[in-house]
């Protein structure tokens, strides 16, 4: 049947029934996540070659182990730094001019690597590729959250990790195939002038406010409109920051978010070493093992997004996240520190790959959560979860480059990781999802009428 009136022009209408002579809903929502997922492979596949091109720059720059280290770091600080002004920036002036300037700034900067000479131009090339990448994923979930209805916010995240994780896959194969043709410079270049042609035909398609997409019909927009946020209304910076640092299921994701980015950032730069200390693989099994995690992650990305919407509304909201997140993170643990058992390269190996994907399987469930407790300020909350991450990203290459280099010891930055997955196991138990950071806007404030916490 037709909305009652809301006074907001019968916008927030509800989808009627089949045979009511509306015509069945268009698909636009589903373009939008395609672009997005392509903007998740090609983040991680920028983001990925330095670790496959490593051997070249130590080579070519006399690097010492540290030094690398401080260069993968030193992207992670500047993507931490710069993350909650980029996310913030997203929730004022919406997301298609914002993700546009993140890929063509990182595209560029990824190009800027090639031109490099030495330790200190690599250095500086990386932070200021860290600068501009900043702020991509907290405004990827908000246009989400502005586009995709809270049931479908599992999988659709889903969707989003698997293509970011298969870019992560890829890259050593790619890598090693361009490397027969070109030197480690060309593949930088090949691989930044991939976002420029993202770039043109998002500003072309996308729009920030799904009304106003001409793919969009009523029918599509009414499913849109009952379970996402509307846009935000700038509130007070003030405020908005007082209530994250006194919202327990902030905090708790933010803990979670860490010990996350502390295991992957292992995955894309140091794995390949860690591999090689076996001394059993030869050079194709060592590009077969190193994508072999982010390769499985793919799987457990899906399987975890689906998973997160069909316990979500079976379960409610607090406990149906709660648990995917809760049961990925306990086996990734369990399967990281059983591969400290095994003396063998390959069983090992497969263990450890089996734990980082379950790592992953939880991914669906954090940012869906995190897009429930933010509400219209997904770009801003997002960033500071996203920013908790790159401190245990920048934690991960450093400990590892001073643990392995003064004690030549894998076990230790092992065991690090696997603990980590459990610590945050037993945060999952305690993260109520349906805890908003801010009260939903009331009708005055021009928000669409909040969705059951089940939907």
């Amino acid at each position: 049947p037709p909305a009652r009136a809301r006074g907001d022009g019968g916008r927030a209408m509800s989808p009627a029934p089949p045979g009511l002579g509306l015509a069945p809903p268009t698909r636009a929502r589903r373009g939008v996540l395609a672009f997005l997922m392509a903007l998740a492979f090609l983040t991680y596949l920028d983001r990925a070659c330095l670790a496959y091109l490593k051997p070249f720059l130590v080579e070519e720059f006399h690097l010492t182990m540290a030094e690398m280290g401080h260069i993968f770091a030193a992207f992670i600080l500047a993507y931490g730094v710069f993350e909650i002004p980029s996310g913030h920036w997203g929730d004022r002036s919406g997301s298609r001019r914002v993700l546009a300037r993140i890929v063509c700034w990182w595209s560029c900067f990824t190009i800027a690597g090639a031109l490099t000479t030495g330790y200190r131009s690599m250095l500086a090339v990386r932070f200021l590729f860290g600068m501009g990448e900043a702020g991509a994923w907290p405004n990827a979930a908000l246009t989400m959250a502005r586009w995709i209805p809270a049931a479908e916010q599992g999988r659709a995240q889903g969707a989003f990790f698997a293509l970011a994780h298969l870019g992560g896959a890829v890259t050593p194969f790619l890598v090693a195939a361009l490397l027969t043709v070109v030197d480690w410079r060309m593949v930088m270049v090949l691989f930044g002038v991939l976002g420029f042609g993202w770039v043109a035909a998002w500003l072309l398609w996308f729009r920030d406010d799904p009304a106003k997409h001409p793919g969009v019909n009523a029918a599509e927009l009414a499913i849109i409109r009952a379970g996402t946020s509307a846009p935000a209304d700038a509130p007070g910076l003030g405020r908005l920051w007082r209530a994250m640092a006194t919202s327990c299921p902030l905090l708790l994701l933010c803990l979670i978010y860490a010990t996350n980015g502390y295991g992957f950032y292992f995955l894309i730069t140091w794995l390949p070493d860690y591999l090689r200390h076996f001394q059993q693989f030869s050079e194709s099994e060592l590009t077969f093992y190193c994508g072999l995690p982010l390769m499985l992650s793919v799987l457990g990305d899906l399987a975890g997004g689906r998973l997160t919407d069909w316990a979500t509304a079976r379960w409610g909201m607090r406990w149906g996240r709660a648990v995917v997140g809760g049961v990925g993170y306990l086996a990734a643990g369990v399967a990281v520190m059983l591969s400290l058992g095994c003396h063998a390269a390959v069983p090992s190996a497969i263990l450890f790959s089996c734990g980082a994907a379950c790592s992953m399987f939880t991914l669906g469930a954090t940012w869906a959560a995190l897009m429930a407790i933010s509400g219209r300020h997904t770009g801003t909350v997002g960033a500071v979860m996203n920013s908790a991450s790159q401190i245990g990203s920048a934690l991960s290459t450093e400990v590892l480059a001073w643990v392995v280099g003064r004690y030549a010891d894998w076990t230790i930055p092992i065991s690090i990781i696997g603990g980590l997955y459990l610590l945050a196991a037993v945060a999952w138990l305690f993260l109520d999802s349906t805890r908003a950071i801010l009260p939903p806007a009331t009708p005055a404030e021009g928000a669409p009428a909040q969705a059951d916490s089940r939907s």
